[in-house]
C-alpha cells in the first residue's frame, strides 16, 4: 500500500484508509505510536486505558511493593 505524504497546516501527515484503519482496529481520535525502526515506520494503536494503568502502578509500587506481592500469589 502506497499513501502520499501531504502537507496539513504546518506539519505533514497521511491519509490512512478506511480498510487499514479497520484492520488496525482504530478509529477517529484514537492514538497512535509511530517508530522507525532501521528506516521503517511502524505504527501500533495505544491503549489509552492500558497506559494509565501501568503509569498509575508504577507511581505507587514502591510503597506498596508488598501488598503487590502477596496479591501475586
Amino acid at each position: 500500500m502506497e499513501l502520499k505524504v501531504r502537507k496539513i497546516g504546518n506539519g505533514y501527515g497521511v491519509i490512512l484508509p478506511k480498510a487499514l484503519m479497520e484492520s488496525m482496529a482504530v478509529s477517529e481520535g484514537s492514538l497512535l505510536k509511530a517508530e522507525n525502526r532501521d528506516g521503517i515506520l511502524q505504527m501500533t494503536p495505544v491503549d489509552v486505558e492500558f497506559t494509565r494503568q501501568v503509569r498509575v502502578f508504577l507511581e505507587t509500587e514502591e510503597q506498596h511493593r508488598r501488598s503487590y506481592r502477596e496479591l501475586a500469589k
